[in-house]
């Protein structure tokens, strides 16, 4: 275990708490920064170094999404329709985070998905092209993909038919149905299997994982086995206790969520978050109570919120019978997210530093992990969220038009640059497909935007984008001289962690200036 440098500046200390002449501490303290009226954005704040005797490697950044439910890698998906559906849930428990599925479309979509993460045979392929039984060759012309695993519904979980190959069809009409000229693939039990039968024939394009009664869990696949080769280790991926991925889903706070609920835990749905703009409602309330009462084994998480008084009403919610109950985990922002508008049109928000820090200082004294979610655009977002408190991080925007996100490439006429769809779930264009319930206006004939849509470039896989990312957060607790994320909360409960406010010059000197051209790399 590495040293403890967090103690090593407390011996430090004279006897009355202050430094010594030679450990004079320069800037403030959080308490003391976020303690002015001033509300912070993640730019606004700069954390000071501190001693270093470990290595980066060394530093440990396993953390709880909820209470019970432990993480490798402090970053989780979010719950919204171009950024989380099974690929990217599969995708982010792999790496070691976690991926919460949105409820912007029916309970039989999102209940298909949490089983087809629940199902997935772990380190198998995502990205299978499934298509249903009345499928022809035109869709695999179309989609330029040489096969096809066809199962009864066009799912993964749905029955296995069979595969079908596009060097087949062409001789074919495309109007010709794929499963009436099925290749002889043997589907087999486990990765494993799969992974050995595409070594041993080259010109095996994919090899389906079935379950014992013949349903499709994945598929090993030759473009998935080569990638595999290019992507960074990721560790341990995140389990449950019977090592089947760790999957969390969204659900609203209305009558009609109770049955979504329950189809949600059937499906084997481990934490459930209450998707609300503002979760300091009644209705949110009463729903944390049903799933208490219904589904004890279910941990739920509940947000958005911004202020200590929120975080308090939701971790002493009256059960009616003299006693309170708690959600297992909190999810903090308000309008800071790239494609929310909630701080213009509403005027209720506030910075986001500030809000993780001072709802992570109160739930922390309660052991109720926060969720910093929105506002995050690097990695050194990152480290300021989990250094103000944040238990881990949410990411919309980062992920969006990964490989894992929803959604087709389309290239930019105007630019010629690969992009995909990204919208705020507050957007009109969300909103007309359900997601006003979010903003508690799906009974009003008048929608006010809360968010944009638009589009993100193309930005790769998650399975290399979130290992680089904890790994330049590791480099970031190493600066600081903290081990793990239980060391930085010491270290601010301590005032140890000293930080500063950086003016707008400040800013700019802490990026890239005065170079005629340059390319920036995030990863590589």
């Amino acid at each position: 275990m590495a040293p403890n440098a967090a103690a090593k500046r407390k011996r430090n200390q004279d006897d009355d708490g202050v430094f010594g002449p030679d450990d004079c501490p320069d800037g403030f303290t959080a308490r003391q920064l976020f303690g002015q009226g001033t509300s912070y954005t993640y730019d606004d704040v700069i954390l000071h170094p501190g001693p270093i005797d470990f290595g980066a490697h060394e530093v440990s950044l396993e953390t709880e999404v909820a209470k019970g439910i432990k993480l490798r890698t402090p970053l989780v998906s979010s719950p919204m329709d171009t950024v989380t559906e099974a690929n990217m849930a599969i995708a982010m428990a792999e790496v070691g985070g976690l991926g919460f599925v949105h409820y912007n479309l029916s309970v039989d979509e999102q209940v298909s998905f949490v089983r087809a993460v629940k199902n997935h045979p772990v380190g198998s392929a995502t990205d299978v092209n499934v298509v249903d039984a009345s499928a022809t060759f035109s869709i695999l012309a179309a989609s330029g993909r040489s096969y096809a695993v066809v199962t009864d519904d066009g799912r993964l979980g749905g029955r296995y038919l069979g595969v079908a190959h596009a060097s087949d069809g062409k001789q074919l009409s495309a109007s010709a149905k794929l499963v009436d000229h099925l290749a002889k693939v043997s589907a087999k039990k486990s990765r494993d299997d799969a992974h050995a039968a595409i070594k041993a024939d080259e010109k095996l394009e994919a090899v389906p994982i079935v379950s014992d009664d013949g349903n499709l869990l994945g598929a090993e696949t030759r473009e998935y086995l080569l990638l595999r080769e290019t992507l960074p280790d990721a560790g341990a991926p995140s389990v449950d206790a019977g090592g089947r991925l760790l999957c969390g889903a969204a659900v609203g706070t209305r009558e009609s969520d109770k049955d979504r609920i329950k189809a949600l835990v059937a499906a084997g749905v481990d934490v459930v978050i209450l998707d609300s703009s503002q979760g300091d409602s009644a209705f949110q309330k009463s729903m944390v109570l049903h799933i208490r009462a219904s589904h004890p084994n279910v941990k739920v998480i509940g947000g958005n919120i911004v202020t200590r008084r929120q975080a308090y009403h939701l971790t002493h919610i009256d059960d009616g019978k003299g006693g309170t109950v708690s959600v297992d985990g909190l999810r903090v922002g308000m309008g800071s997210g790239s494609i929310c508008t909630t701080q213009e049109v509403c005027a209720v928000g506030r910075g986001q530093a500030t809000a993780v820090y001072h709802v992570s200082s109160y739930a922390r004294s309660l052991g109720v992990p926060v969720i910093a979610d929105g506002g995050v655009q690097n990695s050194g977002h990152v480290v300021k969220a989990l250094s103000l408190g944040a238990s881990c991080v949410m990411c919309g925007s980062m992920f969006a038009g990964s490989t894992e996100a929803p959604g087709a490439y389309v290239t930019d006429p105007a630019t010629g640059v690969r992009v995909k769809k990204y919208r705020g779930m507050g957007s009109l264009e969300a909103m007309q497909k359900g997601s006003d319930v979010r903003y508690h206006s799906d009974k009003n004939h008048l929608k006010v935007a809360q968010g944009v849509a638009g589009t993100v470039k193309d930005k790769g896989s998650v399975r290399k984008m979130v290992p680089y990312v904890a790994h330049a957060a590791r480099q970031g607790f190493q600066d600081l001289g903290v081990a793990s994320l239980a060391a930085a909360r010491t270290e601010l409960d301590e005032g140890c962690l000293r930080m500063e406010c950086r003016s707008g010059a400040a800013q700019a000197e802490g990026g890239v200036h005065d170079m005629h051209s340059f390319t920036k790399v995030l990863f590589g």
